[in-house]
């Protein structure tokens, strides 16, 4: 049989088994299925997205097609082929993301029907590649490339009605959830009346029975008295009264000093969380601990920074630190060591780093040589505690330190881009303007060789120029929206851009396309095509003759979208971490010795985020990189009598 005390501890035990299957089903399978829920609701998502594409890439391609078949040029079959791959995988991509029947089905036939467009009539088109202005040919190609739009609508319908029902059928899990919930909670409940009872029946239940017996005593029940078994049913009273109140005792000195356990370990926290120094907090802490576990002395010694430390000792006029425990400290690093050099002594280790040496905090007490376990266990875990608010104060005073190195460093550097900048750019406008008059006029003084020199002067010194120009770009202010923010239409700044690329990229033999829908923000035109270039001629730059650079520019809901893509060299998965890093470059463009500092990423993120915008990248090596940048859209748009704000010179 179980002793009262054993069937207790298994009756808690047993509480608190279930108090830790109500906490995990209510917090982690809870999590879980949001988790998972979550996870189905984006799934659906990217695939109502990656059908949008569908339709936005097969209008793009519609759009090529359309416009070689109206004039005849080839320049039109930019959009074409860029749309026609991109439908196909944002096919792959819903078939993917789908797990629904009649998704699939009806997505067969979406792409059937693109297919039948493509094969039926826009291939013929541009495998003829000339003006083909006939109506019943044109006729032809919307009746078929509607059929494609309603094939879309009906794979966007069967995706929200996938989303409808995946919706369901997780609330549906949700209340399975919460009713397993409920159950282990009233379980919870069970068990704790049944514990409730147990201790009424174990502890209440002899007391009410001795209660009854001398009640009847009491009333002068002679018979009682007189009856030869009373002085036995007297000493079994006697008996239960000695046990219960043995036990009594026994709970209650148990659970004073649990309770005086907690007690010092709470006191102990909130000293070492309060604002002190050091010295104050730790002798705090030794008072606390002598108090509480009656000792004779108490020492402690921490250190929280190169030469900020603690070395402390309670009471104030003890004894210095025996030796012994000096020694013993340095092996016990988190554990209770005793010292038996000293009687009454244990040790407990604290840690250190390289800059601190490791400390300890020592507890002597003569009158009582032996110490409980539970004492044991509650130095180790004042030890933690003291420990861990140890390592905290020396996070922070090397996270102040570091702060404070990093804003002289942040200091430093911008005296240094400013003195630099400003060095360079006197002795460059006097090399730019001799250069020039050097190559004035028809040169009949230079010789071949000569003209050549000064034309490489020159384009080196305007190359200076432009770094200079772009570090200045650097600092936060310099990029900062002038004035107050004005309507500006990106058509009209990516017809610039457009305008001034054109002869780098002939020169170079990369096409450029502007695929460019009228669309405001708010903001500094001048800035907004700083940025734009600075994406058009990094394409250009990085992306062999032959290639293509893709502009396009649309509205996204409340965004503007512009999306930059280039056939280059593209952008090793290492280095893209650190792209908009100033001075960043990536492997491949220094292996391949691609001029340039590194500067125009960066530009473009500061300008963007004063617009309030994001940038982004992605990018595949020897297949190409599309950076995108998403701005808020100006709501309502100006007027159409509004004339657009035209970039100011771009000159720096």
């Amino acid at each position: 049989m179980w002793s009262v005390k054993r069937r207790i501890g298994a009756g808690f035990a047993l509480l608190m088994l279930l108090f830790l299957a109500v906490v995990t089903v209510q917090v982690y399978v809870t999590e879980h299925l949001q988790v998972e829920q979550t996870g189905r609701a984006a799934r659906i998502d990217r695939a109502l997205e990656a059908n949008r594409e569908v339709l936005q890439h097969m209008t793009d391609a519609e759009t090529g097609v359309r416009g070689l078949q109206l004039t005849g040029d080839k320049l039109f079959l930019t959009p074409y082929d860029s749309g026609r791959a991109g439908a196909y995988t944002a096919f792959d991509r819903i078939a993917t993301l789908s797990g629904d029947d009649e998704v699939h089905r009806l997505l067969v036939a979406e792409r059937e029907a693109a297919s039948r467009w493509l094969h039926a009539y826009a291939v013929p088109i541009v495998n003829a590649g000339v003006a083909d202005r006939s109506e019943p040919r044109a006729a032809q190609g919307k009746e078929m490339f509607d059929r494609i739009r309603r094939a879309n609508a009906a794979v966007d319908e069967a995706l929200r009605t996938e989303q409808r029902t995946t919706a369901a059928a997780d609330e549906r899990t949700s209340r399975y959830a919460q009713l397993v919930f409920a159950g282990l909670t009233v379980a919870f409940l069970v068990a704790a009346l049944a514990l409730a009872t147990m201790y009424h029946r174990q502890l209440l239940g002899p007391l009410e029975h001795i209660r009854a017996i001398l009640g009847r005593l009491a009333d002068g029940d002679r018979s009682a008295r007189a009856d030869p078994a009373g002085p036995a049913e007297m000493r079994a009273v006697a008996v239960t009264l000695n046990g219960l109140a043995a036990q009594t005792e026994r709970l209650l000195d148990a659970e004073h000093a649990r309770a005086a356990r907690s007690e010092l370990r709470q006191a102990v926290a909130a000293a070492l969380q309060e604002e002190h120094d050091p010295a104050a907090t730790a002798a705090r802490v030794a008072e606390l601990i002598g108090r509480a576990l009656h000792a004779d002395a108490v020492y402690g010694r921490v250190t929280v920074d190169a030469g900020a430390g603690a070395d402390v000792c309670w009471p104030a006029g003890a004894a210095p630190l025996p030796p012994a425990v000096l020694s013993r400290a340095a092996a016990a690093a988190g554990q209770v060591l005793p010292v038996p050099e000293v009687p009454g002594a244990v040790v407990v280790g604290l840690s250190g780093d390289h800059e601190c040496p490791p400390g300890l905090l020592a507890v002597i007490r003569s009158g009582e040589t032996r110490w409980r376990p539970e004492e044991r266990r509650l130095l180790a875990a004042l030890g933690r505690e003291i420990d861990h608010a140890a390592r905290r104060e020396r996070l922070r005073l090397r996270q102040v330190r570091l702060i404070g190195e990093l804003r002289r460093l942040d200091e430093r550097k911008d005296a240094f881009v400013s003195t630099v900048t400003h060095e360079l750019r006197t002795p460059l406008t006097s090399i730019l303007g001799y250069t020039e008059m050097l190559g004035d006029g028809d040169g009949g003084d230079l010789s071949p060789l000569q003209r050549r020199g000064v034309a490489a002067i020159l384009r080196n010194a305007e190359r200076l120029r432009d770094t200079v120009a772009n570090l200045l770009l650097l600092d936060h202010s310099a990029t900062r929206v002038s004035g107050t923010a004005i309507p500006v239409e990106l058509a009209a700044v990516a017809a610039g851009v457009a305008a001034e690329s054109d002869a780098h990229a002939r020169a170079k033999g990369v096409v450029v396309s502007m695929n460019v829908t009228p669309v405001w923000v708010d903001g500094d035109a001048r800035q907004l095509e700083r940025a734009l270039r600075n994406l058009v001629d990094n394409a250009i730059k990085f992306t062999e003759p032959g290639g293509l650079v893709a502009c396009r520019i649309a509205r996204d809901g409340d965004q503007v979208r512009i999306e930059v893509r280039d056939t280059g060299i593209g952008i090793p998965a290492d280095d893209l971490a650190g792209l908009f890093t100033p001075f960043h470059r990536g492997s491949n463009a220094m292996d391949r010795a691609v001029q340039g500092p590194g500067l125009g990423l960066a530009i473009v993120q500061n300008i963007v985020s004063e617009h309030g915008g994001t940038v982004a990248v992605r990018s595949v090596v020897a297949e190409g990189s599309t950076v995108t940048v998403t701005l808020p859209v100006l709501t309502p748009a100006p007027a159409p009598d509004v004339p657009a704000v035209e970039p100011a010179d771009a000159a720096t």
